[in-house]
């Protein structure tokens, strides 16, 4: 997303500030540009940014993917209302004394999910899944398309979702008139109160079947299998969840569906252990390879490569294999090698009597002008 600004420059916080951080850094610059107290030309997009900073920064899963992939990973799964659905700024703006219901609805042109206690009219939107995968550390590093299939309310073939049998008619609810929500009025000692609520005739649709359908019951809905494809982005960390806008519940009555929330897991590697961006390899070698030196296979993600192995490296030791670990918007990370000192639990005769001599001649040398040498 060219032209955007990281979103913690936005909000001036470090990448790692706590939530309180966050969250008092938003209040300070909501009230800073809210529109009806600062009359800049800029102060509605700057807005319009810091409140987008702090809905993405302020919900954890939001915040894992936008730290892991940047603006893609927030533009590509989320639309302006799940961005902003679940945000808790409702309260910060309360503290100010502001409408927040009119700000919103005058700046972004809709309600995004807020809960305004408006009575929901048109047709509902379907309800949202969630299913897992389970992927090869190779496809998390490289990025994979996964094939899955799951069980969903589709819209009914036969009525085509409008819940009527076909040829009959679909008519204004006699309920609520057609307008999708009814009043229910109250009186108490304040006066009357007067609560709207959607129809539950007509479940907001302001619509009924005049003969429901036979398939769908006159639900326009119908159970079924579906099979879909997900894309699985190169780096992808355990445990993050993707969205998949539209590919859950069909609404009913031709409403738009939910979304697919698809948590990734990844399967243990048979050799490597991963550590962020680094991979991670426990190589053993002999006394001999580790004193002499040598070169040994070490697997990879993109095949088996050759490291060499230094004389004199210790047990212990780490030698790195750059630009072999996974990618993210950093960079790749690396390969780290540790390298274990085998010591043989049994000797054969020829074995004992060399290392016999070895030490022999190692203790020569280090006896040579070293501590233990008497005085005259």
């Amino acid at each position: 997303m060219a032209g955007k600004r990281d979103y913690y420059d936005v909000l001036d916080v470090e990448r790692g500030a706590s939530q309180d951080e966050i969250k008092r850094a938003f209040r300070k610059l909501a009230f800073q540009y809210h529109p009806d107290r600062n009359k800049e030309a800029d102060a509605e997009d700057k807005f319009k940014e810091v409140s987008e900073a702090y809905a993405v920064l302020s919900d954890t899963e939001k915040r894992q993917q936008y730290d892991m992939f940047g603006h893609a990973g927030i533009s590509g799964r989320y639309s302006t209302e799940d961005i902003f659905r679940g945000a808790n700024i409702r309260d910060i703006f309360s503290e100010f004394g502001f409408n927040f219901e009119d700000l919103f609805s005058r700046i972004f042109g809709g309600s995004f999910g807020f809960n305004f206690q408006r009575a929901r009219t048109g047709p509902r939107r379907g309800s949202d899944l969630q299913t897992r995968i389970e992927v090869t550390l190779e496809q998390a590093a490289f990025g994979a398309e996964v094939e899955i299939s799951l069980n969903r309310l589709q819209r009914c073939d036969r009525c085509e979702g409008s819940g009527g049998e076909p040829g009959t008619s679909i008519t204004a609810c006699p309920r609520c008139n057609g307008r999708g929500r009814v009043e229910h009025r109250t009186q108490s000692l304040f006066g009357q109160m007067i609560r709207v609520v959607t129809c539950d005739k007509c479940e907001g649709r302001g619509k009924v079947a005049e003969t429901p359908c036979r398939k769908c019951g006159g639900r326009g809905l119908e159970g079924g299998r579906s099979r879909l494809s997900v894309k699985v982005p190169p780096g992808i960390e355990d445990g993050t969840q993707l969205v998949l806008r539209n590919q859950g519940e069909d609404g009913p009555f031709q409403g738009p569906p939910g979304a697919l929330y698809v948590t990734v897991r990844i399967k243990p590697h048979k050799f490597l252990i991963r550590r962020g961006r680094d991979l991670i390899y426990e190589a053993e070698i002999n006394f001999a390879q580790a004193a002499l030196g040598t070169s040994i296979e070490v697997p990879s993600l993109s095949g088996q490569r050759t490291l060499k192995v230094p004389s004199g490296t210790q047990s212990g030791s780490i030698l790195r294999m750059r630009g072999e670990g996974m990618p993210s918007r950093f960079g790749k990370g690396d390969q780290l090698v540790h390298i274990t000192v085998q010591v043989p639990e049994k000797l054969t005769k020829k074995q004992r009597e060399l290392i016999e001599e070895l030490g022999k001649e190692f203790e020569s040398k280090s006896n040579k002008g070293g501590w233990f040498r008497r005085s005259g």
